[in-house]
């Protein structure tokens, strides 16, 4: 009966422990860590999120970028940390593509991490070089279509989203391509507008300075609808590629075992911030649409999305890295 009585006492003080910890938080600074390089979609709506949690908070919201093996390395420095609400992760769809591309993961992205919130999405926009050999989608199709698996076109590295994106697109449209996989958007949109790549699946946000320019042609854009940031431009969709809907999102995560409390407190800010005049035009300069989402819902969205890219990756028999 003593044994009982101080496992329930332990049990409470855990208890009580926790929801002390959860009603003062945050008490202390916030590292928000970003495993993509600085400037990537995920870096900059992460910076403007911590921004206005920092102001909100009156506590340093700190981000980190840890790139490398496509967004592993920082996540998994998010899964070791205590879960305390105190650091947590930003990053895109590629933390549902990773369980599909890679053999292994060094976390479980479902049991590891707890989904805290959604944040936005944007549409890729497929580029081709600007008075190159495929001026319409209907051109690129047909050459595809005429020379299966010679027409190449261009990703920012085998397994990334942009990979993922363009490969939906093939099998949607029937087609076989040439995949030419690069160490990044910078690289990819380079050889797209020297024509060297028939297209590249890109972030909004990476090439609307080249296409003011003049300097890329837009043959669509991926998500259902027209892009609120170039309505001008048809989605692949409403050019007879029906229901195709691949995007391009970010969300925020902390690591499994963090308070309830502490989530809901950060969904809810989170939820705030995406609600303001102001972020809401920071996004929508760079192409995404705020959007927040409770986190049960969040953790329904992931795990579909991790189901679509297992999808792709089968039906485009990318052999896992």
């Amino acid at each position: 009966m003593q044994q009982l009585i101080r496992s329930l006492a332990a049990v409470m003080a855990v208890f009580f422990v926790a929801q002390a910890n959860s009603a003062d938080y945050p008490s202390k600074p916030i590292r928000l860590i970003v495993p993509l390089t600085a400037g990537s979609g995920a870096d900059i709506a992460g910076r403007i999120v911590a921004r206005h949690l920092s102001e909100a908070w009156k506590q340093p919201v700190v981000v980190e970028n840890r790139p490398g093996a496509g967004g592993q390395i920082g996540t998994q420095a998010v899964v070791k940390a205590e879960p305390d609400g105190y650091t947590l992760l930003v990053q895109s769809a590629s933390h549902a593509a990773n369980s599909a591309i890679y053999k292994s993961l060094a976390y479980d992205p479902l049991k590891d991490l707890v989904d805290v919130a959604f944040l936005g999405i944007t549409p890729y926009v497929m580029v081709t070089a600007k008075g190159g050999s495929f001026p319409t989608l209907k051109s690129l199709i047909d050459s595809a279509m005429a020379k299966p698996g010679a027409i190449p076109f261009a990703s920012a590295g085998v397994g990334s989203s942009t990979h993922l994106a363009a490969e939906y697109f093939a099998q949607t449209a029937g087609i076989k391509m040439l995949h030419v996989p690069y160490k990044g958007s910078p690289e990819a949109i380079q050889d797209s507008m020297a024509g060297r790549t028939s297209f590249y699946m890109a972030p909004i946000n990476t090439v609307v300075g080249q296409m003011k320019e003049g300097k890329l042609t837009a043959l669509g854009v991926s998500s259902r609808q027209r892009a609120a940031v170039m309505p001008d431009v048809p989605s692949l969709s409403e050019q007879g590629l029906k229901d195709f809907d691949i995007t391009l999102w970010f969300g925020m995560w902390a690591p499994a075992g963090t308070p309830k409390d502490v989530v809901n407190k950060l969904n809810a800010q989170v939820a705030t911030i995406l609600q303001s005049p102001e972020v809401r035009e920071q996004f929508s300069k760079l192409g995404i649409a705020a959007n927040s989402m409770k986190p049960e819902e969040f953790a329904r969205f992931v795990r579909d999305q991790i189901s679509t890219y297992q999808r792709i990756v089968k039906s485009a028999d990318i052999q896992p890295l």
